[in-house]
């Protein structure tokens, strides 16, 4: 499969940022240290339930006070954007983070915070031929960043189709929204449209694969420290995954409202905002739900695991045991699913 562009540079940076970490550099001054990185956050539905904790006013139920919420494009970006930041908790792709790992970085994965992709689409203009994955051969699937959920993931819809890895090409946009930029002006022929895009820009386009029905319950993204961060900011750190999982209960019980949450920090209608919650609180793929309270499907994180090898992200023999750290959990919740 054709890869626009590669990640050699991805690897290089990840590498000076593992170094940077074994080396002690990557401690943050103690301005940073209530803030928090999550990737796509305003953009992709991953990031919501941290909105909803910021308006309910969760953080400062726990004790603490979350000042911003770093954001990035997805994939190596949302990693090297905590780190740099030297933040006490981000919310990363799993792929990533193992990836960095092998690579020496000194990181923990934290919780388990969305257990499936069920906020994808892949969508075509309305007067596009392509009519079903039937039809993607010698096509351009858009994907944000290298090594990325939505990487992986077009990888997964080419085998769908069942093509050959060089029938189809991938190529990066940086960004969802970017994404649909260039699916209007013809850069690509298939983008991934992800809520709550789905739901605003949905009446101007035609899915042709939807990510509940074509594939497994996938780890979407994780929750992930430090070393220096779980010894420094341990209370912190448990606290913010308390205030989200209150918050992930809120969006279950009072979706509306939550999606009028949404749609401040999101800059949407109230419409389109509740109309994406309203949908992935009632998602179920193959019976896992969408937003989880940071509990470990084990499952779901082996399988984007594997993903990502055969996307040649990762290879070798992967002790995810010696990755997850699961004492930032409540109690109730450390047993894995």
């Amino acid at each position: 499969m054709n890869i626009h562009p590669g990640s050699y540079g991805f690897r290089n940076s990840l590498g000076a940022f593992a170094l940077a970490l074994g080396l002690g550099l990557g401690v943050a001054p103690a301005a940073y240290a209530q803030q928090i990185a999550v990737g796509n956050f305003g953009v992709s539905a991953n990031g919501m339930p941290y909105a909803v904790a910021l308006d309910k006013g969760f953080f400062k139920d726990e004790g603490i006070n979350v000042t911003g919420i770093i954001t990035s494009a997805g994939g190596g970006t949302s990693l090297r954007n905590m780190i740099a930041g030297g933040v006490p908790y981000g919310e990363v792709n799993p792929g990533v983070v193992v990836a960095a790992i092998l690579q020496g970085a000194d990181l923990k994965i934290i919780s388990d915070n969305v257990l499936t992709v069920a906020e994808f689409v892949w969508a075509v203009k309305k007067d596009s031929p392509i009519k079903s994955l039937a039809d993607i051969k010698g096509k351009k699937i858009g994907f944000t960043n290298p090594r990325s959920t939505s990487q992986a993931l077009a990888q997964m819809v080419a085998q769908k189709a069942g093509l050959q890895p060089n029938e189809v090409e991938l190529v990066r946009t940086g960004g969802f929204g970017e994404g649909y930029a260039a699916l209007g002006t013809g850069m690509i022929d298939i983008a991934p449209i992800p809520e709550p895009l789905w739901a605003q820009h949905k009446d101007n386009l035609r899915a042709i694969a939807v990510a509940s029905d074509i594939l497994p319950p996938l780890a979407n993204v994780v929750g992930v420290t430090t070393a220096n961060m779980a010894a420094e900011k341990g209370d912190f750190i448990r606290a913010v995954i308390r205030a989200r999982r209150k918050a992930v209960a809120f969006m279950v019980e009072k979706p509306d409202e939550a999606g009028d949450i949404v749609a401040k920090h999101y800059n949407l209608t109230p419409e389109v905002a509740r109309a994406a919650v309203r949908n992935l609180v009632s998602s179920r793929t193959q019976g896992v739900e969408y937003w989880g309270s940071g509990q470990f499907n084990l499952d779901g994180l082996n399988r984007m695991i594997d993903v990502q090898k055969s996307l040649g992200a990762l290879s070798g023999n992967i002790d995810l045991s010696k990755m997850i750290d699961m004492q930032f959990l409540p109690e109730d919740i450390r047993k894995p699913k």
